[in-house]
């Protein structure tokens, strides 16, 4: 089970004053200190075990998690733990329809692609002077807003969202789509939209790379899983066509 010390160690137990608490989160709910409610972190512990499991699972099948988090304490986080799983992830403005509307902005990230190959092939070379700039900007601002999500080419598997509450439009749009979501979940914010609720502090930069860790962990091992597997099947393939081989050869002989 994650580790009930470390989450206490890296403040994971610190809720919201009592006065914004949000009644549905209830059960997650310690106690109350100074003010502050306090969370239960037997409860976070068994729910991070419950979302490793089922995030291992998804990243076995070899669909993608998305991670989103625009808030400033959980960008460089959210980006870091991501890239080092190979996940997408929105750390910018969420764009609106982005899981809805999934085609639009497919072809957003295709102009990107577009861009890059006119810097390959020379004809970016041809174009005058302001018509390179507005392209770099225009490449730039879509590089800042899509370019974590470029190799993301189908709808993602699960969303992983921190802090509920800012990011409620993601949260929406992945409920419209019947998009399995992972969450960590403050006292403050309302628990029921999400599949897979981790009740902890999603204020703390520490808090969040606690159990960041721990989720991109499981998909790490997922992943690991799902390369062994294709590994063991084209290596029995191989043995099946070589004893098949052998075969024809004794038929011949």
């Amino acid at each position: 089970m994650a580790n009930i010390q470390e989450l206490l160690e890296n403040g994971v137990h610190f809720g919201h004053l009592t006065r914004k608490w949000n009644p549905n989160m209830a059960p997650y709910i310690y106690t109350e200190r100074n003010g502050v409610h306090i969370i239960d972190l037997y409860k976070t512990s068994a729910k991070i075990d419950e979302a490793k499991e089922a995030l291992k699972k998804i990243a076995n099948s070899g669909r993608k998690i998305l991670f989103v988090a625009t808030k400033k304490q959980a960008k460089d986080i959210v980006a870091e733990k991501s890239k080092s799983v190979n996940m997408p992830y929105i750390t910018e403005r969420w764009p609106g329809g982005m899981l809805t509307n999934f085609v639009t902005i497919r072809k957003a990230v295709k102009k990107m692609t577009a861009i890059d190959r006119m810097k390959q092939d020379g004809s970016f070379d041809a174009l005058s002077k302001r018509e390179k700039l507005q392209i770099n900007r225009q490449r730039e601002k879509l590089e800042k807003n899509l370019g974590s999500i470029a190799d993301m080419t189908r709808l993602p598997g699960a969303l992983f969202v921190i802090d509920v509450k800012k990011e409620h439009i993601a949260v929406a749009e992945a409920q419209k789509l019947n998009i399995p979501i992972f969450a960590m979940v403050d006292t403050n914010s309302d628990p029921r939209p999400i599949d897979f609720v981790i009740p902890a502090n999603d204020d703390a930069s520490k808090s969040i790379d606690k159990v960041l860790s721990y989720v991109t962990e499981a998909i790490s091992e997922g992943l690991a899983d799902r390369k062994a597997d294709k590994e063991k099947a084209k290596t029995e393939k191989e043995t099946e066509s070589k004893k098949a081989e052998e075969v024809k050869t004794e038929e011949a002989k």
